[in-house]
């Protein structure tokens, strides 16, 4: 429907009339005109001066009024009502990008697949269910860095995740200095609450900070922490002396997630494949609830150019004909 922001502007509609009808018509300054007899006896033979204007010119001349009015009483179109949901989160994913990551031991729509690859898909779809958060995303691997600050547009994060690539920020494992920089986001911009979801497939093996002593402090600043160790399961192969079995996983320090979760108040979560990790995201959207009670707008379009234009239009129109009339008396 259409609403004017400001109605009360209306009031000055009668405005040029009051005016005309209060204020003493200007006086013809003397010698300032031509002095041309043939022009007196015209408006002492037609009866009416010669500079009186148009009743065209007077109605055009109302109608660029009314249009200017119109455009000043902010007329703007209201869509229909959309529900915005809000929860007030802070939620920071950190994905591991290490060199352990490039392990094609998951599967990815019917094929072998790098962790990372399988964990790209995953965790995107987890980022888009993620409507009311403010997601960010850090990437880690001997060095932590973010990818993406905390924001509503989760489709920009999503995309960010996608472009990962292994080795980009080191081929070792920081979990400590991960834990830290997104303590250090989140104190930037406070929230009602505040998750991390940690996902890696090793040890902490680089890094100036222990997961442990991250951890404690996190817990101080009231941040969650969701781990989520990622691997294959173990394999028996046969081998030149005999069976053998093979733990892609072996690398993984599970006591360490499983303390950090524990720490923090949040939980670890084991993902031996693609079916896991889907669970696993799954699980955290219903531990941590995604939408709050939602924030009800309307779309609003502003429709004063279409008054505006109406009226410069008019305008140019009422200049040219008062220029014709111009150039016919002369």
């Amino acid at each position: 429907m259409i609403h004017l922001a400001w109605p009360w502007l209306a009031l000055l509609l009668p405005l040029p009339w009051a005016l005309r009808r209060t204020l003493p018509p200007a006086s013809a300054r003397v010698g300032a005109a031509l002095y041309a007899p043939f022009a007196l006896a015209l408006a002492d033979a037609e009866g009416k001066p010669r500079a009186k204007k148009s009743r065209s010119l007077r109605l055009g001349a109302v109608a660029v009024w009314v249009c200017l009015l119109a455009a000043a009483c902010r007329p703007q179109w209201l869509g229909a009502p959309i529900s915005l949901p809000q929860s007030g989160r802070n939620l920071i994913l950190a994905i591991d990008v290490s060199g352990s990551m490039q392990t094609p031991d998951l599967d990815l729509n019917g094929a072998q697949a790098t962790r990372l690859a399988v964990v790209k898909q995953v965790a995107g779809d987890f980022i888009q269910r993620r409507r009311g958060d403010r997601v960010g995303l850090i990437l880690f691997g001997t060095r932590p860095y973010l990818q993406a600050p905390l924001t509503f547009d989760h489709q920009t994060v999503r995309e960010f995740l996608d472009q990962a690539v292994i080795g980009v920020a080191g081929r070792e494992t920081a979990i400590g200095d991960a834990i830290g920089l997104a303590l250090k986001r989140l104190r930037q911009a406070p929230g009602q609450e505040a998750v991390l979801v940690l996902l890696t497939d090793g040890a902490n093996t680089a890094g100036a900070l222990r997961p442990r002593q991250a951890a404690r402090l996190a817990a101080q600043s009231g941040l969650r922490i969701y781990t989520i160790g990622v691997g294959g399961a173990p394999l028996r192969v046969q081998g030149l002396l005999g069976p053998q079995v093979i733990n892609p996983a072996a690398d993984l320090d599970e006591g360490t997630l499983k303390a950090v979760a524990s720490i923090t108040g949040g939980r670890y979560f084991r993902a031996r494949d693609r079916q896991d990790l889907e669970a696993v995201y799954r699980r955290i959207d219903q531990l941590e609830p995604v939408v709050g009670k939602g924030a009800l707008v309307r779309p609003v379009t502003a429709l004063y150019p279409w008054s505006l234009g109406a009226a410069l239009l008019l305008s140019l129109l009422l200049g040219a004909q008062a220029a014709r009339r111009r150039e016919a008396l002369q």
